[in-house]
């Protein structure tokens, strides 16, 4: 697996991680205990050395596996969280809020020191606030968090956490249904020295290329009830796209794939051919699929035809359809 930084004062960790909201067992259908563990223990074997996770997701759940998983193994990872939903969105921020979030999230993890701690796309007037700005930084001076970042669901977002001195990371949906990051955002986080970590490089499994329109998926599963942004921001579901205009579109690159790769592999590479970013964290739903994202650091860069082609496509054909903010 081989490496990059994340952020110029930050770790240096695997550049294909592991995102753990499918662990949660909700808003991705059930998963199991010994599942979940199976999938950890595969990232960890791998040299998947970066895991993604959240206080909210199950809720408790994933961040539990975890931190059983880092007790039973003692496996050398950086694990990320992130504090900002539940309870406290849209309007109940404040100070001990976001210290009894960060307790919650070390006790559960089985750490004194939370390696990373993210805002979980927490709302614009609360990032233009910055108070809660000062309130991590108070937390990294105590030593209860290493370091702070943010998830973020719109360039504007991540344009305002980037004025704030001490930011580590922004976290971001990116993937080739998602192009507008490369010239509005990352050049302005490599400079400010902010790691950029990926989320949904696969939009929600669309560029797996395994889905159809006739595709069905459970109740519980964000991907049926968040298809139009029911419950929370439509892009964190298909990139934002409409479901039917999606899979059009994946049919439509298919004859673009490189011989001897699948879509999801070219998808992942063209992520990583950005040298802005530091981590991809795709989920994983079982350790065949925690192997298959894996080797993808293996792969050679994508040829600079197949980039263009690419950007051409997002052009003409993709921008336009994104809903929600972006």
């Amino acid at each position: 697996m081989k490496t990059r930084q994340l952020g110029r004062e930050g770790f240096e960790i695997g550049e294909m991680g592991i995102g753990c909201w499918q662990l949660s067992g909700n808003c991705w259908g059930d998963i199991t205990d010994e599942t979940a563990m199976a999938i950890l223990r595969a990232a960890a074997d791998h040299g998947m050395t970066f895991f993604d996770t959240a206080d909210v997701y199950g809720p408790h759940r994933s961040e539990e596996h975890i931190g059983r998983f880092l007790q039973e193994s003692g496996a050398d990872v950086v694990v990320a969280t992130k504090s900002g939903r539940g309870d406290v969105f849209p309007d109940k921020y404040s100070r001990d809020n976001l210290r009894e979030s960060v307790a919650g999230s070390a006790a559960r993890l089985g750490v004194e020191c939370l390696d990373l701690l993210q805002l979980h796309c927490v709302p614009m007037e609360v990032l233009k606030d910055g108070a809660i700005f000062d309130w991590l930084r108070e937390l990294q001076k105590e030593g209860r968090i290493r370091h702070f970042g943010a998830s973020v669901e719109s360039v504007e977002e991540g344009l305002v956490c980037l004025e704030q001195d001490g930011l580590q990371s922004l976290q971001v949906i990116f993937n080739p249904f998602r192009q507008k990051l490369v010239t509005d955002l990352f050049p302005q986080a490599q400079a400010a020295g902010a790691g950029i970590i990926v989320r949904l490089p696969l939009a929600s499994g669309l560029l797996t290329g395994k889905f159809t329109k006739e595709t069905e998926f459970r109740e519980t599963d964000h991907r049926n009830f968040n298809r139009d942004g029911q419950a929370f921001n439509a892009g964190e579901t298909f990139a934002g796209l409409p479901f039917e205009a999606g899979v059009d579109l994946v049919e439509e690159l298919r004859p673009r794939v490189p011989e001897g790769m699948s879509l999801a592999q070219m998808t992942l590479r063209w992520i990583l051919d950005h040298e802005a970013v530091s981590v991809i964290i795709p989920g994983a739903s079982s350790p065949r699929q925690v192997a298959e994202n894996a080797g993808i650091s293996d792969l050679p860069p994508l040829p600079p035809e197949l980039h263009e082609f690419l950007r051409g496509f997002y052009d003409a054909k993709v921008k336009h359809l994104i809903r929600g903010v972006y």
